[in-house]
Parts: C-alpha cells; structure tokens; sequence
C-alpha cells in the first residue's frame, strides 16, 4: 500500500516552488534578454530573442573592462576576506575561551555593531577614509570592509569554538605551545568549516556590493564589475540595455559558480556557529 503524501507537505511544496519562480524570475528574464537587441527588448520582454547572439557579451566585455575590473574586485575581496577570517577567528577564540564579564561586554559590543545600518555612518566613514587617504584605493576599501564584517565573523567564530573540546589545547600547553601556537597549529585547522561559511557569506556581500564602491573608488581604473557595469547607462534614458544585461550576467557568473560549489558550507556554518555552546 503507497504511503500518502499530507496535504500540509504538498501545500509547503507548492508554496516553495512558487517563492522559487518568483526569486529565479529576473535572474531567468535578464539571461534571457541578453541575447536580444534592444528593439527587441523594448517590443516583448517575455519573448525569446530571434536570432541570439553573443555579441552582446563581447561589447559588454570590451565596454565595462571585464578583466581589469574583475582583478579589482577579486583583489578588494581578498584583502577583506584575509582580514575578516584573521581577525575574526582570533577575537572569536579569544572571547569564547575568556569567560568574563569583560568578554561579555566586547562580544555584546561587537553583536550590537551589527545592528546599526551602514546609511548612518555612511557620511562619517568618507570623511574618516578621507583624512587616513585611503579614498580612491582598492586596498583601502579593502580595509574598509574588514572592519565592516569583522563582527559577524565573531559571533559565527565565538559559537564554533564552543564544540571544539578544551582537552586539545591542554594537551598542547602540557607539550609546551604557546597561545599562538595553539591557535594556528591545533585550533584553526579545526575551524576550517566556519572559515567556509565566513568566506562565502562576505565574498557574497563584497562582490554585490554596490554603495561603499560608489563611495570610495573615484578612479574608472579601480572600478569593481559592479560599477563598471554602471557606466553603461547613459544619460537621458540613452542606455544599452542588452550590454547592461550582458555585463550583469558577466559580472554574477563568477560568484555564483562559487556559491553552487559552496553551497553546503553555508548552512552548515552558520548552524554550527550560531546555535553550538
């Protein structure tokens, strides 16, 4: 006899096969059109391009400087994730592994910083990059974004090290470690999993960043894909849309070949880092 399905369990799949369409839809419709001329796109949207084409792709590429901007952005997000990951997993360790109320009260502040919206500091943070010069560099936006994702990754880093026995670094104290021994050599290869989590989730966030680029990178010569793809539109509504949804697709591609490949470290991370100890 077939076991029945519950009406309950098929109205979740309806309902998450319908959020599924609805949130795939643009990115479907942006593929889509990036083969069409903009007659084409200005006519029927909805319809298939007559003839697809590639070409749009090529001017795209030759347009927004694809690779020169994709070494900037690949750049900016390495110096982010570098110091993001460091630091990060040190304070992390550092605050789970110091009871106290002065670990509290620094893990509380670092919780906190998340909660204010980048908008309200916005202006403060250009005038700041604008006395230390490092508006207008990469590495200096790189910097930026350190300390703007440095608290997330504490409180992800500060839950995991809660699962990993204390036993492991007394044995190595017993052997003669020191603490910074100890966290390089026995605790940091035992966080590679939250390390994933923490890569992807502010690879994510960098890579579609779109504001504080616009804010710091006065230079096209420094343009992340992002905001070369913004040169594109031109003034009084003159825009190359098949080359802007070309060059979006251009610029998404790489990013999300990386989420497809790390999919499964992001749930399991944040799980890990947030609900453990």
């Amino acid at each position: 006899m077939k076991k029945r399905i519950p009406l309950s369990s098929v109205l979740v799949l309806i309902i998450l096969a319908a959020y599924g369409i609805f949130t795939l839809f643009p990115i479907l419709m942006g593929l889509l059109n990036s083969f069409k001329t903009d007659g084409e796109i200005l006519t029927s949207i909805l319809s298939f391009p007559a003839r697809p084409s590639w070409g749009n792709y090529i001017r795209a590429f030759d347009k927004t400087s694809y690779l020169a901007s994709l070494f900037n952005t690949i750049l900016i997000a390495a110096v982010g994730l570098s110091g993001i990951i460091l630091f990060g997993s040190l304070a992390g360790y550092k605050l789970s592994r110091t009871p106290g109320k002065l670990s509290a009260l620094f893990f509380s502040l670092f919780v906190f910083s998340m909660l204010i919206p980048f908008h309200s500091i916005m202006i403060t943070l250009t005038r700041v990059s604008l006395k230390l010069h490092v508006q207008g560099s990469r590495i200096g936006l790189g910097l930026i974004y350190i300390g703007l994702g440095v608290p997330m990754a504490v409180f992800l880093f500060h839950g995991f090290v809660k699962s990993i026995p204390r036993e492991l670094e007394e044995a190595a104290v017993i052997d003669g470690c020191g603490d910074y021994r100890i966290f390089f050599r026995i605790v940091l290869p035992l966080l590679k999993p939250i390390i994933a989590t923490v890569a992807i989730l502010n690879t994510l966030w960098i890579w579609n960043d779109f504001l504080l680029p616009l804010l710091m990178l006065t230079d096209s010569d420094t343009y992340t894909l992002l905001l070369s793809t913004n040169m594109l539109f031109g003034e009084y509504n003159n825009n190359d849309w098949s080359a802007i949804l070309a060059a979006l697709i251009l610029a998404m591609l790489p990013v999300v070949v990386l989420y497809l490949l790390m999919q499964k470290y992001i749930i399991n991370g944040i799980s890990d880092g947030a609900l453990k100890g």
